[in-house]
């Protein structure tokens, strides 16, 4: 072979080798998403105020610390009920001339992924606490408060959104706490985010490496069961419940109602709480308490995890009421969604 003592043979060769991976690499995957990359058919664009918020987004450094991009990993289903694709970015254009923000999916998870926060997390009651002071919401949180985002007044206006801040979080602050503008366009665009469904018919990516619910002999028994089971309620419900109920099952005056003697939780009958975790409620708006979102819809919660995390409920802070099994909290979700089907 004189491949190795002809340079002309030899460049020619690896030329053709590089265009063809190019091609094969490069060409062929972007044919693929130049025509898979329209808008979703229920997604919408920014509002005004939505797009003034993404500014303060990323002035405010939020991307350091916040991913928006759901991985094909069963890790990642807590933040949203299907892998992203490419479709889900394809709204998001150059802010302007000079400013490229395509795309804010970010590169670290200091805190939790917001592709889904505007369905996870609906209450402008909560992101207000939650921005103003972390801690008082999330007792573990290590994100800094935006404090610089809020107006202290002796007298706010009819207008303004005065935010309800415990006192222990005031630290000395007298007056009223009222949100910024900077702050309610921050929100809009927090509660913006929010997974679209794929049209009928359109293979949905799955998640992989996901965990088979099994039972073991070192599993915590079910309450009220045989069974056990690996499925740790405490855990679940600090993933999806507590930042708004609190580690003790208190909540948040003026906020968030506790779970600590609340006749749902107390009531023998597991059908009020589980419609509540599956659909969520507003009945408590005129009592100052924000809404509560369908955790168990958003959060794609299995029968089994709702049943502990209502276990967990029912046997912490003091409260005692009848364990409920999975198998109930399965007809209950099936009747909801009968019903639901038939209006």
């Amino acid at each position: 072979m004189d491949i190795y003592t002809n340079h002309k043979r030899l460049y020619g060769i690896a030329l053709c080798f590089y265009l063809f991976l190019t091609f094969i690499v490069a060409i062929l995957p972007a044919f693929n998403a130049e025509n898979n990359n329209a808008p979703l058919p229920n997604s919408r664009p920014l509002t005004k105020l939505e797009s003034d918020g993404k500014l303060v987004f990323i002035a405010e450094g939020c991307t350091a610390c916040h991913t928006q991009q759901v991985r094909n990993v069963d890790m990642d289903k807590i933040w949203g009920g299907r892998p992203s694709i490419a479709a889900d970015y394809s709204r998001i254009t150059r802010t302007d001339l000079w400013r490229n923000t395509a795309t804010l999916m970010g590169s670290e998870r200091t805190g939790p992924d917001l592709t889904n926060i505007g369905l996870r997390q609906p209450s402008q009651a909560w992101h207000l606490l939650h921005l103003y002071n972390p801690r008082s919401v999330v007792e573990a949180s290590v994100m800094p408060s935006y404090q610089w985002l809020f107006i202290v007044k002796d007298y706010p206006f009819p207008e303004d959104v005065v935010v309800h801040v415990p006192d222990e979080f005031r630290k000395g602050v007298t007056g009223s706490i009222v949100a910024s503008t900077k702050l309610l366009a921050l929100i809009a665009y927090l509660k913006s985010l929010k997974q679209v469904s794929l049209p009928d018919g359109s293979p949905v990516p799955v998640f992989l490496y996901s965990k088979s619910i099994k039972t073991a002999a070192l599993g915590n028994a079910v309450p009220g069961t045989n069974a056990k089971t690996e499925i740790d309620g405490s855990a679940l419900y600090a993933a999806n419940c507590q930042s708004c109920h609190q580690e003790n099952g208190l909540g948040l005056a003026g906020a968030f109602p506790p779970l600590k003697g609340s006749k749902v939780v107390l009531n023998p009958d597991p059908d009020v709480q589980v419609t509540i975790i599956m659909k969520g409620y507003s009945g408590r708006v005129n009592e100052g308490y924000g809404i509560m979102p369908p955790v168990g819809t958003n959060n794609n919660l299995r029968a089994e995890e709702v049943a502990a995390i209502i276990n967990h409920e029912r046997s912490s802070w003091g409260n005692t009421s009848s364990p409920v099994t999975a198998e109930q909290v399965r007809k209950i979700i099936g009747t909801l969604k009968q019903t639901a089907t038939s209006k």
